[in-house]
């Protein structure tokens, strides 16, 4: 009897215990419920971005032609406008596509020369014929040797239509077969309003737009020999000597060429190039203008390609922010830090595209943020670069016993 009664009373005890921890289980796990999603909360941001971008800003107007057409395209900026771009003959503009499939059969790098041509009896006939026609061309005499390199010179600075024949008998045999070749690089380039006529633009047929011709000029402008030989004021030639440059304004204003042309049909036309500084780099701006008038018509054309290009760079709007300029705050209820940019940045856009779509890329955060860490980057309009945001201290979520309370 009495062990049975000691028996009943350890079950008992037992039992009490089993529930105690059962119940010791429940809460438990009622508290570990309650924690994980307290433990997980990611961080909180306030971005405060767009109150430092200015809603308006006042840029002078872009300086397009009165009369023909014009285009901008601004590599940097992702820029590409034009105004009243309709086709027109476009001259010696023409030259910048015999460069071109002349490089592109025939590669040259800086410091070669590429190979050579002997002047032929045909060939002086042809300079004498250009030349009374009222045709821009280089003297030559028969037996002299030019090479790539210096036909390529005197196309490109003196605009030597007789110079553009002898590099289409080089690549192509014929001056007909070369401007097949034009045409078809023109369709391969979508230069879809531009169609050639002849190797030098002397012909009215030869026609394109200026957008079309500023986009050739930054394809033509991507070879470094090119860019060597566009920004010399004169080049020598082994018979007719120093010759000087056509493209107005080369060598001022930071103008670096390209080309210019002027016929009567096609009055005075310039695609200008000309250099600038953003974020520490030296960029390009290409402006070109058709069917200028008026004196030489280079003179004109030269001048307004300037204008265009000079307006278009004080469109640039550039915000400079010192390092540790605040953004944002982040952090948890009750807990947060500012963030700022790590380094001094500048954020470059081109006005008239309106006020630019800058974005904030943030970092997930569930545990301690730490003064000087990355917490994410701002990314303007549609660059690539990314510039980094950092916290300006230290802040941590706040512990589960002082989120219970």
């Amino acid at each position: 009897m009495a062990g049975s009664s000691i028996h009943r009373a350890r079950r008992g005890v037992a039992t009490r215990l089993g529930s105690m921890f059962l119940g010791l289980l429940v809460a438990t796990a009622l508290v570990v419920a309650m924690q994980l999603p307290l433990r997980h909360q990611p961080a909180l941001v306030h971005q405060t971005l767009t109150s430092v971008i200015p809603h308006s800003l006042s840029v002078p107007p872009l300086a397009w032609p009165s009369i023909g057409s014009g285009a901008l395209v601004i590599p940097a900026l992702g820029v590409v406008q034009s105004w009243r771009d309709h086709v027109a003959p476009v001259a010696s503009l023409t030259k910048m596509m015999t460069a071109y499939v002349t490089l592109r059969h025939l590669p040259l790098a800086v410091g070669q020369v590429g190979p050579c041509h002997v002047v032929t009896a045909s060939d002086v006939v042809t300079y004498v014929t250009e030349k009374t026609a009222g045709e821009s061309g280089v003297v030559v005499v028969a037996g002299e040797r030019l090479c790539e390199i210096d036909l390529l010179k005197g196309l490109l600075v003196h605009s030597a239509g007789n110079y553009a024949a002898m590099l289409a008998s080089m690549v192509a045999g014929s001056r007909a077969s070369f401007v097949s070749l034009m045409n078809v690089t023109a369709k391969s380039l979508d230069l879809r309003r531009t169609h050639y006529d002849d190797v030098s633009g002397f012909s009215a047929l030869s026609v394109s737009t200026a957008l079309d011709q500023v986009r050739m000029a930054v394809e033509l402008m991507k070879s470094p020999v090119v860019q060597s030989i566009v920004r010399l004021p004169n080049v020598t030639l082994p018979v007719a000597g120093s010759v000087g440059s056509f493209t107005p304004l080369v060598g001022t204003n930071n103008v670096i060429g390209v080309k210019s042309g002027r016929t009567s049909p096609a009055g005075g036309c310039d695609v200008m190039a000309m250099t600038f500084q953003q974020g520490g780099a030296t960029r390009i701006i290409y402006a070109a203008v058709l069917g200028q008038r008026g004196g030489d018509l280079l003179g004109p054309a030269g001048r307004a390609a300037l204008a265009l290009a000079q307006s278009a760079l004080r469109n640039r709007i550039e915000l400079v922010y010192p390092q540790g300029s605040v953004v944002g705050r982040i952090g948890w209820p009750g807990r947060t830090v500012d963030f700022g940019f790590a380094r001094q940045s500048v954020l470059t856009w081109w006005a008239p595209r309106a006020r630019p779509a800058a974005t904030i890329q943030m970092l997930h955060f569930t545990t301690t943020i730490h003064r000087g860490e990355v917490v994410g980057w701002v990314t303007v309009g549609g660059s690539t670069r990314r510039l980094a945001l950092v916290a300006q201290g230290t802040v941590a979520p706040p512990s589960l016993w002082q989120r219970l309370r």
